[in-house]
């Protein structure tokens, strides 16, 4: 898959297929619209392109609001490659876009930049400055430049239509185990090992990695069953195959110990491997219970030991799909 600019387009891609949206997530709904594409691009012989835009044009045009992103930009383009999508284009969204009216757009970018043969979007797509474009007049503007619109409906899980919004709200009640099926994966936060106070493998038994992450959105407070990805090589040196392995998680101020500070500890199963400085990456599988003071370290190691027991429960024969396959 190739990344691109609008500015490095020179000659339009042949016969482009098209999507358009945040695809915060890139959450089941996002997947059924691109995997259109990735096949009407097939059928007719042309290019599929899903546009995209960086920053969120929530954070530009309403930067007063918390809108925590699901999914950074690289993480975006892995999951998005992973559908088979041939060229993201990644669109700076600033005054000179956000003003551009919904005519404008449509002549200046989807026809002349990009030669749109088929677009694919969402019932509720809006565009254009003011969001004063919709899907009548992108299908009345498609009857005069020779383009297709197609319009996906939403995907439901459990009568619920699936966005990112929703997707946000479970991840911050810690009901990871239904943002899973709304994601079609499980939720994940990365990061790299760095050191902590050490108490542990020194006071309670269970060696932990603690997380320096950069993910925006953290799940609520408390114990969860995890998958843990550690990379294996170095940047630079020869590829080997990462290791995924089962885990405890806790999100927390360790309230026990009278700490302030939220921070993120995994203790691996089964595993006394030093890796500290490692990146590695976590899967949120299920949900165990909330964060609690304890009455003393001995009491607390007698939790950890109830929640291991419980994990392997939940992790046990588990089929792990860390993301989309390619269709």
């Amino acid at each position: 898959m190739e990344i691109k600019r609008l500015e490095d387009i020179k000659e339009p891609p042949v016969r482009t297929v098209l999507t358009i949206g945040n695809f915060d997530g890139v959450h089941m709904g996002h997947q059924r619209i691109i995997k259109q594409v990735v096949s009407s691009a097939k059928r007719i012989k042309g290019t599929s392109v899903v546009m995209t835009f960086d920053p969120h044009p929530m954070r530009y045009l309403q930067p007063e609001k918390d809108l925590p992103l699901l999914t950074l930009c690289d993480e975006k383009a892995k999951i998005i490659e992973k559908l088979g999508i041939q060229i993201l284009l990644c669109v700076k969204f600033d005054q000179s876009f956000a003003s551009l009216e919904p005519e404008e757009f449509i002549k200046k970018i989807l026809v002349d930049k990009l030669a749109v043969r088929e677009i694919i979007i969402g019932k509720d797509y809006r565009f254009g400055k003011a969001k004063k474009g919709d899907v009548k007049l992108l299908k009345r503007e498609g009857n005069k430049y020779g383009f297709r619109v197609e319009v996906v409906t939403p995907v439901k899980i459990k009568g619920e239509i699936v966005s990112s919004s929703t997707i946000r709200t479970l991840i911050k009640k810690g009901e990871v185990k239904r943002v899973t099926d709304f994601l079609g994966r499980p939720y994940s936060i990365e990061g790299t090992v760095v050191r902590g106070t050490g108490r542990g493998s020194t006071i309670l038994g269970f060696p932990t990695a603690n997380i320096l992450s950069g993910a925006e959105l953290i799940p609520k407070e408390g114990v969860y069953a995890v998958k843990v990805k550690i990379e294996e090589s170095p940047a630079g040196k020869k590829k080997k195959e990462d290791r995924l392995l089962n885990g405890i998680m806790n999100i927390g101020t360790n309230p026990t110990f009278g700490n302030q500070e939220l921070s993120l500890e995994v203790h691996i199963l089964d595993f006394n491997e030093d890796i500290l400085h490692k990146f590695i990456k976590v899967y949120f599988i299920e949900r165990l219970r909330n964060e609690k003071k304890f009455s003393s370290p001995d009491a607390l190691r007698k939790a950890i030991k109830r929640d291991i027991e419980k994990a392997r429960l939940h992790l046990q024969g588990k089929v792990f799909t860390e993301g989309p396959h390619k269709p």
